[in-house]
C-alpha cells in the first residue's frame, strides 16, 4: 500500500515526504520524530480513541509534525485527518522527550519520539474516521477502553490529571 500525506494542500507519497526522504537517507538508524497527539473529551467525560489502521491498536489521534507547522497545529491537523473532527484550541498538557519514548513501528523503523500531548477544545465536525488512518473511532470512558490499547493512552490521562490539578504541563 502506498501511503500518502497532505502537505500544505499537496498530496505526495510517503517516500517523497520529509520523513520518507530522511528515512531513506539514514537507513536503519534511530531517528528523532517530532509529533503531537490530540485528546478530545466529550461532555460525558468520554475520550475519543481511534483504532489505528497500521497496527490495530486503539490510541489517541497522533502523528508527525510537518515542515511549516507548530506542534499545536500538528495535533489539530492529525486529529482532523484521522477523525474528521476539527478543534479551535489546543492546550499543551505534556511534552515527552526521553529515551524511554523510543519505539519501533510496524514497518521496522525506530524513532525516539519528541511529542506533545494536547487537550483539544472547540471541536466541530462529524466523526468520520479516514480508513487509511483508522479502522474505527469512538468515545470511551476510562473504565471501558477497548483492547488492544496503546500505553500512551493511560500515560496521557495521568498527564491530563496532573495538568488539571496543577495547571502545569507534564515534562519528561
Amino acid at each position: 500500500m502506498k501511503a500518502t500525506v497532505e502537505l500544505m494542500g499537496a498530496v505526495e507519497d510517503w517516500q517523497n515526504s520529509y520523513h520518507g526522504r530522511l528515512r531513506a537517507a539514514m537507513g536503519d538508524e534511530v531517528l528523532m520524530l517530532v509529533a503531537a497527539r490530540g485528546i478530545i473529551r466529550d461532555e460525558q467525560g468520554r475520550f475519543l480513541l481511534i483504532k489505528r489502521t497500521d497496527n490495530g491498536v486503539w490510541a489517541f489521534p497522533a502523528g508527525a509534525m510537518e515542515i511549516g507547522e507548530s506542534l499545536p497545529q500538528c495535533a489539530i491537523r492529525e486529529t482532523f485527518e484521522e477523525t474528521g473532527l476539527k478543534a479551535s484550541k489546543a492546550t499543551l498538557i505534556a511534552f515527552l522527550t526521553g529515551p524511554q519514548f523510543t519505539f519501533t513501528n510496524v514497518f521496522g523503523d525506530t524513532y525516539q519520539h519528541l511529542s506533545g500531548s494536547y487537550l483539544l477544545e472547540g471541536v466541530t465536525g462529524e466523526l468520520n474516521p479516514d480508513p487509511e488512518e483508522a479502522t474505527e473511532a469512538g468515545w470511551f470512558s476510562p473504565g471501558e477502553f477497548p483492547e488492544p490499547m496503546s500505553g500512551i493512552v493511560l500515560w496521557s490521562l495521568e498527564h491530563l490529571a496532573e495538568f488539571e490539578a496543577t495547571g502545569c504541563p507534564y515534562l519528561e
